[in-house]
Order: C-alpha cells, then structure tokens, then sequence
C-alpha cells in the first residue's frame, strides 16, 4: 500500500476481516451504463435550471412591456429573432418534460409505478409526450402566427 488512495480502499467488516470497498460506478469509466432513470433524473434537474432562465426571458419582456414602447420593441425583436424562437423551443421542451416527470413523481410518491417495467415505459412515455407536446405546440403556433 504504497498509494495513499489504495489505503482508502481497504475498510473492516463488523466482525474484523478486511474487505476492499467497491470502486464507484462514475470511476469504472466504459463499464457504467446509464440507465434511463440516472438520465431521466438528471434531464429533470437540467430543465429546472433552464425553466429559470426562461422566466428571466419571460420577466425581460414584461418589464419591457410595462416600461416603454421602444423597450418592448426591443425585447420583442429579440424574442421574434431565430435565437429568440430557439429559446422559446428550448424553453416550451423544458416545461412539458419537467411538467410530465413532475406527474411522474407525483405518481411515485403516491405509491405507483416501481415496477422496472413501469419505471421504463413512464420513463419513455415522458420523453415521447414531450417530443409530441412541444412539435404539436409549435405547429399550432406557427399555423397561427
């Protein structure tokens, strides 16, 4: 044990035997598979994130609404540019995942869907009624616009 990390390693059980610790799965590098909950889970807390910076949008354009017409031209030029509508996609994919895991969540804590055969099939019905919700929406939108 010439490594300090190798002693970090080696821990006892209760009853005294020496055991070494399992490696965590982030450091087996190519052996870690990600499963759809880990990416699911981590797609929910990167939607909260981005949900917030969408408001902050949401909040520019009603200040600029409520403070001059040249602000509102302004906020709303940006907005109507292809970044703008880039946002705004990125902002409506945002909210339906985070809106449809959110029901995922809730169902959990109610008690249901732990079976990996359900946990699966919500997992994929949440990325797939995101991906309908947000092209339906836009297709309404740009129909009426």
């Amino acid at each position: 044990m010439t490594d300090g990390r190798e002693a970090l390693m080696i821990a006892r059980r209760s009853d005294g035997t020496l055991v070494r610790r399992p490696i965590s799965p982030f450091m087996l590098g190519s052996t870690y598979r990600p499963q759809i909950t880990s990416v699911l889970s981590i797609l929910h807390r990167i939607t909260g994130c981005a949900l917030a910076v969408g408001t902050l949008l949401l909040t520019w354009w009603l200040v600029a609404a409520a403070t001059s017409p040249a602000s509102y031209a302004h906020a709303a030029g940006f907005i109507g540019s292809p970044i703008g509508y880039l946002f705004l996609f990125g902002w409506s994919a945002a909210l339906y995942y985070h809106l449809l895991n959110g029901v995922r969540h809730l169902a959990w804590d109610a008690g249901f869907g732990f079976e990996l055969n359900e946990v699966h099939t919500t997992g994929w019905a949440v990325v797939i009624g995101t991906a309908a919700l947000t092209v339906l929406t836009w297709i309404v939108l740009i129909v009426v616009i």
